[in-house]
């Protein structure tokens, strides 16, 4: 059964798609309204612009003329990536906050882990989804890691863990949600309901508007924020089509311009986010102009070079991601 947030994505969809195959006025009209009604009816309104800036901005940033610095995946660079280790190293080089990756394991513990598998960062092989945590807890993080002799034996941690460091640390977080949306808002409430004070250091981001939606539902009092990157549905992060088939990468293509539209013209107001969190690429003085003036922070993803970050804090002054906050190392990924 459809939830709320479900329903309206799948309502903004099929309102663009009439509006653009139809040339009723009065059909036009009617489904405007409608719209409207509803977003009146459901949205979420945003938490208030001063603690928003104390999240996306904080006190610490005044230096680096408010721009936050974030580690992404705690810096996966400097040390093995969703671990306590990267917590504490992004700590140590200067960043203002740390993006972490929200998944669960098959006994329902939530954990820091980005991909669906464990492969790609652990010595261990299968879809997290299998594992109880007592297994997730015997991997090494480190394994697959550029510095793994420095950080081995690094373990996989669980979301209270992650918090209590970052709290520790007094780093801003940005829990990145992939999916398993009431799960992911159960957790995430039980989190600020034992450590209040994430409501002024935290912000829930996700690709995934009924993420969102579910989780401003859960505890309206969350900073939230859209994560968006163009063609996102048809292709990978590389520009490589997500499918072989041609039917289905071309509809894809077709439900990216609709999500587009969505994301720019519906969801963001209807979830009550505070801020989008862009793909570099898509990124300008005009983008950021236009979110500034609908009271929406923008925060970009991922900036690795020394140019990239000088553009970002001298002349977009907008916070960003990064994998690296080594000034001796430039990360191409």
């Amino acid at each position: 059964m459809l939830q709320i947030g479900d329903g309206i994505a799948c309502f903004s969809v099929v309102f663009v798609v009439v509006l653009l195959v139809t040339r009723s006025a009065v059909c036009s009209a009617v489904l405007t309204v409608s719209l409207y009604v509803l977003l009146v009816i459901c949205r979420y309104p945003k938490v208030p612009s001063s603690r928003v800036r104390q999240v996306i901005r904080p006190s610490k940033t005044v230096k680096t003329g408010g721009v936050s610095v974030v580690a992404h995946r705690g810096g996966g660079h400097d040390a093995p990536e969703n671990t306590l280790a990267a917590i504490r190293e992004a700590s140590q080089n200067g960043a203002t906050g740390v993006e972490l990756d929200l998944e669960f394991t098959a006994d329902g513990v939530p954990v820091l882990m980005h991909d669906e598998t464990v492969d790609r960062t652990t010595n261990g092989s299968g879809a997290l989804s299998k594992f109880r945590f007592s297994e997730l807890s015997k991997l090494d993080a480190s394994a697959k890691h550029r510095l793994r002799e420095t950080f081995r034996g690094e373990k996989i941690p669980t979301l209270q863990e992650a918090v209590e460091e970052c709290l520790k640390h007094q780093l801003t977080i940005y829990f990145d949600v992939k999916g398993h949306a009431d799960q992911a808002a159960a957790a995430l409430r039980e989190m600020y309901r034992e450590h209040p004070a994430l409501y002024n250091s935290s912000i829930v981001c996700s690709f995934q508007p009924d993420v969102i939606y579910k989780m401003r539902r859960a505890d309206p009092e969350v900073v939230t924020a859209l994560t968006h990157r163009p063609w996102s549905l048809s292709r990978l992060g590389d520009g490589t089509p997500r499918f072989s088939s041609p039917w289905k990468h071309h509809w894809m293509q077709v439900l990216d311009v609709l999500l587009d539209w969505a994301h720019h013209h519906l969801l963001w107001n209807l979830c009550g986010v505070s801020a989008f969190l862009v793909q570099k690429n898509y990124i300008s003085q005009d983008y950021v102009q236009y979110w500034a003036d609908r009271g929406m922070e923008v925060v970009s993803w991922t900036i690795n070079t020394e140019v990239e970050k000088q553009y970002h804090q001298h002349l977009l002054k907008i916070s960003y991601i990064t994998d690296s906050l080594r000034e001796d190392c430039e990360p191409h990924y």
